[in-house]
């Protein structure tokens, strides 16, 4: 909201000068026009006073975390670096987008700026200008300047702590399981072989070396990674429209699509998540930065597009948790559900009617039903532990 030049005490000023300008002219008092003209002009000089000089300045924001989740605190430092004619007393205020809040305001000039920020929805948004508004010594004039860029912030889903699988389950039912190596020396899944002719040197390994008495190499030695896969399910026709505020239930499946991601990679599974269409939010293959990736990819994620069939969403090789986050679920959808040979699915709608979850249950699922609220998302999700590890198609 653009502020008025003149405060509510200047514009009292003002008028109060006109009537007695009009009053003296009336009575024919001149020291009543006197006055009059005085307070006239003395909110006008006060504005000259406050806009005509030339300020110019810089901003640099400094937020403790990089990546902002719904309901976590962070501080924020702003260095507010102002080029003017003597230093004004003022009142600054950082703008703040609707993903976030917090008492971003105080007094100017002070040492340092900064305020606490609290993630309130997900998103990428942008924080800043910063606002200065000064006003003169008697507080009749003021003037509110922005000075800055903007700094882009994004707020991330809201995690909640799950239970571990109660076992675990490779791929197809624990039947195959992919096979990932890892080739370099110190690696502590390094085994040593034989050296054969063509192998580099610098995979020798010295250590069973001298205890075999011949040259041996590193040979990566094959380790289980099981894969896991969770579906989001953001098909336009299964979610509320998208409006002013968010839907609920539609931020509790995102907050149920993180946490579940994040605890099947700490069960020791490569982690999938995909959308209903097939398309890849994200991957979690035991690096940092995945799981920023995701949680990046998921803080922008909206209800859109149709969804396709599971089967070609899982595609050939079939997981073994495989977990489907769903909306409204009507029951001739229900019907047509597969597992995609998954060992362990699992399934969480916002909306089934007890003929849907029944028929999902007969195909082999353990449905639950999706809470709008993240507080009982891990009473939920322990509601369908454990499960059966036998697969339905």
């Amino acid at each position: 909201m653009k502020r008025r030049p003149l405060t509510g005490r200047g514009w009292g000023c003002l008028l109060s000068g006109v009537l007695l300008m009009l009053a003296a002219n009336i009575v024919s008092a001149r020291p009543l026009l006197y006055l009059g003209v005085l307070l006239v002009a003395l909110p006008l000089i006060c504005l000259m006073i406050v806009r005509v000089p030339r300020r110019r300045g810089e901003v640099r924001r400094q937020i403790s975390t990089d990546l902002l989740a719904v309901g976590e605190t962070s501080r924020v430092q702003v260095r507010f670096d102002l080029w003017a004619f003597g230093v004004p007393n003022g009142i600054w205020h950082d703008t703040l987008p609707s993903a976030v809040r917090g008492e971003a305001t105080g007094a100017y000039p002070q040492d340092a700026l900064r305020y606490d920020l609290e993630g309130v929805r997900r998103g990428i948004s942008t924080l800043g200008p910063l606002m200065l508004r000064t006003t003169d010594p008697f507080g009749l004039a003021q003037r509110e300047q922005a000075f800055g860029d903007t700094r882009t912030i994004t707020v991330i889903p809201q995690t909640v702590a799950l239970d571990p699988l109660p076992t675990k389950v490779g791929a197809a039912g624990g039947t195959a399981q992919t096979r990932s190596t890892r080739i370099g020396q110190g690696a502590d899944n390094l085994i040593p072989r034989p050296y054969a002719a063509g192998d580099s040197r610098r995979r020798i390994h010295w250590r069973a070396t001298a205890h075999r008495g011949s040259l041996m190499v590193r040979q990566e030695e094959e380790e289980a990674s099981p894969d896991a896969m969770v579906v989001l399910d953001r098909a336009a026709d299964r979610w509320d429209r998208p409006g002013e505020e968010p839907d609920p239930l539609f931020e509790s499946a995102v907050t149920l699509c993180a946490s579940v991601a994040l605890r099947l990679a700490q069960d020791g599974y490569s982690v999938d998540v995909v959308d209903s269409s097939g398309n890849a939010l994200g991957a979690l293959r035991g690096h940092e930065e995945d799981r920023d990736d995701l949680m990046i990819a998921l803080a922008m994620v909206a209800p859109r597009g149709e969804s396709h069939d599971l089967r070609s969403v899982v595609g050939s090789t079939p997981p073994g948790p495989l977990v489907l986050i769903t909306g409204h679920l009507p029951d001739e959808d229900a019907e047509k559900l597969s597992t995609a040979g998954a060992a362990a699915p699992l399934l969480f709608a916002a909306e089934a009617s007890d003929d849907a979850m029944t028929t999902v249950r007969e195909h082999g699922w353990r449905p639950a039903q999706l809470p709008s609220s993240a507080v009982d998302l891990a009473d939920t999700w322990a509601s369908v532990l454990p499960f059966s590890t036998v697969s339905h198609v």
